[in-house]
C-alpha cells in the first residue's frame, strides 16, 4: 500500500483568516439589522411624539402656514434614511468581504492548476 503525502501548499496570495472573515461578514449582516431597527424605532418614537405634539397644541399653530408646518418634517425623513444608507453599506460590506474570499479562492485554484 503506498501513502500519498498531500504537500501542503501555501498560496501566497492569501492575505486573510477565512474564518475571520466569515464571522465578520455574518457581525456586518447581524449589525446592519440591530441598526436598522434601532433606526426605525428613535424614528417611530420622534414622529409618534411630534404627532401627539401637534395634536395636542403644545405646537403652536395660530398663524403657521402649510410650508412652515413642512419644516418639521426634515428630520423625521432624514432619520430614515440614514437607517437605510447604514444597512446598505453593512449589507454591502459583508457581501464585499466574501466576494474578495472568493476571488481569493478562485486565485488560489487556478495558481494549483499551473
Amino acid at each position: 500500500m503506498s501513502e500519498e503525502k498531500k504537500q501542503n501548499i501555501h498560496f501566497l496570495g492569501t492575505y486573510f483568516d477565512r474564518d475571520l472573515v466569515l464571522k465578520l461578514a455574518q457581525w456586518a449582516r447581524i449589525l446592519s439589522w440591530v441598526g436598522a431597527a434601532i433606526y426605525f424605532l428613535a424614528w417611530l418614537i420622534s414622529f409618534g411624539q411630534f404627532l401627539y405634539q401637534l395634536s395636542s397644541g403644545m405646537i403652536y399653530t395660530k398663524g403657521l402656514t402649510f410650508i412652515d408646518l413642512l419644516s418639521y418634517f426634515p428630520p423625521y425623513l432624514l432619520t430614515p434614511l440614514q437607517g437605510v444608507l447604514f444597512f446598505f453599506a453593512l449589507q454591502g460590506i459583508a457581501a464585499v468581504m466574501l466576494i474578495l474570499m472568493d476571488v481569493e479562492e478562485n486565485s488560489r485554484r487556478a495558481a494549483r492548476t499551473r
